[in-house]
Order: C-alpha cells, then sequence, then structure tokens
C-alpha cells in the first residue's frame, strides 16, 4: 500500500480532516501578520488544540510555519530555527518588541467559525 503525505490523502480521517483544516488556517496568514498556536487551532474549528498545530506544522512542508507563534507574540521553536524565524519575519516587515512580535501591530484575526468538536 502506498502512502502520500498529502493532506487529501484519507479525506474520511478525522485525523487527517482536522490536519487539513489547520494546514488551510496557517496558509490564511497573510505576509507580515502572525497568528498563535491557540488561534490557528480556534480557526480551524479545534479549539484547545494548539499542540496539534505544532504538529501539522513539523508534518507538511510548504507551509509559513514563521507566522506562527506562541501566545504573546513569543518565538517558541527551537534556537536554531528561532534565528530562522526571526529573520523571515524581519523580511516581512513585522517589527518585535523585545523578544516578543509586537502583535497589536501584526496579529492576524481569523474570522469567527463554529467548533469542530461536539
Amino acid at each position: 500500500m502506498k502512502r502520500s503525505s498529502s493532506v487529501e490523502a484519507d479525506a474520511a480521517s478525522p485525523a487527517t480532516q482536522m490536519h487539513a483544516r489547520i494546514v488551510t488556517a496557517i496558509r490564511q496568514i497573510p505576509r507580515g501578520k502572525v497568528s498563535s498556536y491557540g488561534a490557528v487551532a480556534r480557526a480551524a474549528g479545534y479549539p484547545g488544540y494548539a499542540r496539534q498545530v505544532g504538529q501539522v506544522m513539523k508534518r507538511y512542508a510548504g507551509l509559513p510555519w514563521h507566522r506562527v507563534l506562541g501566545a504573546g507574540g513569543e518565538i517558541k521553536v527551537p534556537p536554531d530555527d528561532a534565528i530562522e524565524q526571526r529573520m523571515r519575519l524581519h523580511a516581512e516587515g513585522v517589527a518585535f518588541r523585545g523578544r516578543r512580535v509586537n502583535m497589536p501591530l501584526h496579529e492576524f484575526k481569523f474570522p469567527k467559525v463554529r467548533s469542530r468538536l461536539r
């Protein structure tokens, strides 16, 4: 059996559906804007699933991972990746206040969605 790393593979799987919705939410964050792991999870319809956002970002290549931060604009990736993340954000014009992104200036606000958890 051939496996695919595509989000579209096995669309019936609840985990795959969650991953697809998280990927879609991450891709909505425009250049020069950022969001938190928790906000991405809520936008995907899975409030409280911030850890899964991190897992999805590790699994799927080509996502603008650098636009997803910890609460309050804190970079949460390992130190080597943190340097790259900060450089990518600077290249997009994102301003920092010390070690955190200036969230009032750069936070992307997702449209309200209903939770998928019922």
